[in-house]
């Protein structure tokens, strides 16, 4: 799925909405539409344009469709999201290989620190549903996420560190000992503009091999009649550090996330 699909899409379903029904969001409003730790329900259209590779000529693309719903099972309130990945990513023989990619889980409970401070914390699960070999590990993993983001008037700062391990799958595949850190900086704009940074860091402490992304991207924001909120963005993000092959030099993050209000019977 490339650059035209995914913008394509986007457009579109943009192109569908009212105008007459959208509105600018507060500032209240847009720190809670890239909190990911708001209690509403979410769904996301996240792609990822990888455009260049260290050591190939090749591209990449990640597709995701995220969803997350809080929840509060045992009295806890809690926020569970799943991504489901869709990868074209460089084949064995110099091709493009495309499928389903490995599907992950996290259910996060929700705690309150100091001074307005929001935290996360719980389990983390990446199951190997890919459809081919090049867009998934095999193997199922269990890790831990944890989350903590600040709301301030002029925006968010915060950040999201996942750790998984493989237990069980395909013995002849790699083994999978990977941690993540995504730093959130948004700073807020008049008319319901932001700057943002979310560039994901990946480590692999199996192999040694590692990426740092620095990213700097526009988005906006708009508030619907019904009480959802949309947030739109693209995010230029570039490699400033990185050891290995096959890891991302240039990629760009474009995004259409949406939050439904949630209605009490």
């Amino acid at each position: 799925m490339k650059w035209g699909l995914s913008s394509t899409l986007v457009a579109l379903i943009v192109a569908s909405l009212p105008m007459t029904a959208l509105a600018d969001a507060s500032a209240e409003d847009m720190n809670k539409s890239n909190n990911p730790l708001t209690p509403m329900v979410a769904l996301s259209l996240h792609d990822y344009i990888t455009s260049s590779i260290f050591g190939t000529d090749e591209t990449s693309n990640s597709f995701n469709l995220r969803g997350a719903m809080p929840h509060l099972l045992g009295g806890l309130p809690q926020i569970a999201r799943m991504t489901i990945p869709y990868q074209t990513v460089p084949g064995p023989d110099g091709d493009q290989v495309s499928g389903l990619g490995d599907i992950n889980m996290f259910d996060i409970f929700l705690l309150r620190g100091n001074e307005g401070l929001e935290l996360g914390v719980g389990p983390y699960f990446v199951f190997p549903t890919a459809s081919e070999d090049e867009t998934g590990a095999g193997k199922w993993q269990v890790g831990a996420s944890v989350m903590a983001m600040s709301p301030h008037p002029w925006g968010l700062i915060g950040g999201l560190l996942t750790y998984q391990h493989d237990v069980a799958g395909d013995e002849d595949r790699p083994t999978q000992n990977i941690a993540t850190l995504q730093p959130f900086v948004i700073y807020n704009l008049p008319s319901a503009v932001y700057l943002r940074s979310t560039g994901i860091w990946f480590f692999n402490w199996e192999t040694g091999d590692y990426y740092i992304p620095i990213g700097v991207g526009l988005g906006k924001i708009w508030k619907l009649e019904s009480g959802t909120t949309m947030n739109l963005f693209a995010e230029p993000q570039w490699t400033v550090a990185h050891e290995g092959l096959g890891v991302p030099n240039y990629q760009t993050f474009i995004g259409l996330n949406f939050q439904f209000p949630i209605t009490r019977h």
